[in-house]
């Protein structure tokens, strides 16, 4: 059991806070479990509510591209006035999601319900990731991985849920979620409790780090910038390739039922699990810029293997893409956090609101080349993607960053005017 003491005296600046990584993390496995679970009763729903593939499709749509969209904005306003109160908020609108999607009874009444859902994780995600960044202490990349592996771990949990409960309880089944909501409400209380303490302790210290060295020029900011979107390209959409087809491709190439197929999916995502949770460490032992080259570019060998294994080749292949590939997610989080310190929120916002919009977008397109060609075409394509991990030669390296880093002195002295407000 989880004890949080927010009112306790304040940790020192590099002390690591376990107790709220662990609540966070938490929080982020109910979460996107909520959120895995809306495209895996669409079967469901589509016999229950009538709907068509199409509207099926603008369910999907409406759901990325409300936690796509605003992510990045949430961000940017909490840099600018951290409110930590907007986290149980956040989680209210998730809960008010669920119960109008338990009872929706039109494709309307959906896409209302989700654009709920969508709010609430647009909340979660940029604020959360700035707490991790705030209880973190030395530890960032292990901080960051401890709150997105409990993403992870709600993603992977989806499938399970809905044969278990929704299979069987019909679309209103999802009404039980909202004790996962009401659960989450409470822990993100006593997380609010804990961010606004440590705000006001930021006051009393007077912890606005300063640095005699200049920041980074614009220009390789710009372009690491570019390059990290494009690192994250090749992630999603090759997770949403493997995620949203390659099930159809062993069906068609090993006459799997479909059952069996999805466990290959499983243990890709058990796998990056692992991987998610073992990236950050690794990540603060041998440097972020080499990890992310390593779970971007590392990926490459085995993803070009993939369409021409036999099963059980198959699976240790999954096994080892999802943990190479998802080992860097938090990582790039954590080195984009750097090159552009004071927007911890408004990187997360983006990074996270990317992580959503390129995988919509991802699945969108391959299944449109899948139509037009065939699935096997979608799989071996798909799997050059991870070569794009190459650019990341040209990232400035951990120490460039160490020597460079600094943090503006004004998105301090805007937290503590609103932690004092």
């Amino acid at each position: 059991m989880i004890r949080l003491n927010p009112s306790s005296a304040q940790p020192q600046p590099q002390t690591t806070v376990f107790s709220i990584l662990f609540a966070i993390s938490i929080v982020h496995l109910l979460n996107d479990a909520i959120q895995s679970v809306v495209p895996a009763m669409f079967p469901i729903m589509h016999e229950s509510l009538k709907l068509t593939f199409a509207q099926i499709g603008w369910i999907a749509f409406t759901l990325n591209i409300t936690a796509s969209v605003l992510q990045p904005l949430i961000g940017l306003y909490t840099d600018a006035k951290p409110k930590p109160y907007i986290l149980p908020i956040g989680v209210l609108f998730s809960l008010l999601g669920i119960i109008v999607l338990a009872y929706a009874g039109s494709f309307v009444q959906v896409l209302a319900a989700v654009t709920l859902l969508g709010i609430g994780s647009s909340v979660l995600h940029p604020e959360s990731s700035r707490v991790a960044h705030m209880a973190a202490g030395a530890r960032k990349g292990l901080a960051q991985s401890i709150f997105q592996v409990g993403g992870n771990v709600g993603q992977a949990l989806a499938p399970i849920l809905t044969a278990l409960i929704f299979v069987p309880l019909g679309q209103f089944g999802l009404i039980w979620f909202t004790l996962v909501a009401g659960a989450a409400v409470v822990v993100q209380l006593f997380v609010a409790r804990w961010y606004r303490g440590r705000l006001v302790y930021r006051i009393g210290k007077n912890a606005v780090r300063k640095s005699a060295a200049s920041p980074l020029p614009r220009r390789i900011v710009a372009y690491s910038i570019a390059i990290l979107v494009m690192l994250l390209f090749s992630k999603f959409v090759y997770v949403a390739s493997m995620t949203g087809f390659y099930a159809f491709y062993l069906i068609e190439h090993f006459q799997l039922s479909t059952e069996r197929a999805q466990l290959f999916v499983f243990a890709l995502l058990v796998a990056g699990i692992v991987g998610t949770f073992l990236g950050g460490p690794l990540a603060d032992r041998f440097g972020r810029r080499n990890m992310i080259w390593f779970s971007i570019l590392g990926t490459a060998p085995f993803s070009l293997l993939l369409p021409y294994a036999n099963m059980f080749w198959s699976v240790i292949l999954c096994i080892c893409i999802g943990f190479i590939l998802l080992s860097g997610f938090s990582v790039i989080i954590v080195y984009a956090q750097e090159l552009l310190p004071g927007k911890v929120g408004t990187v997360a916002g983006l990074f996270f609101g990317l992580a959503f919009g390129l995988g919509g977008i991802g699945s969108a397109v391959l299944g449109t080349l899948a139509d037009a060609t065939s699935i096997t075409f979608v799989i071996r394509l798909s799997a050059f993607l991870p070569l794009i991990g190459l650019l990341a030669a040209f990232l400035p390296t951990d120490r460039t960053l160490q020597l460079h880093d600094t943090t503006v002195k004004h998105g301090d002295a805007s937290e503590a005017a609103s932690a004092k407000a």
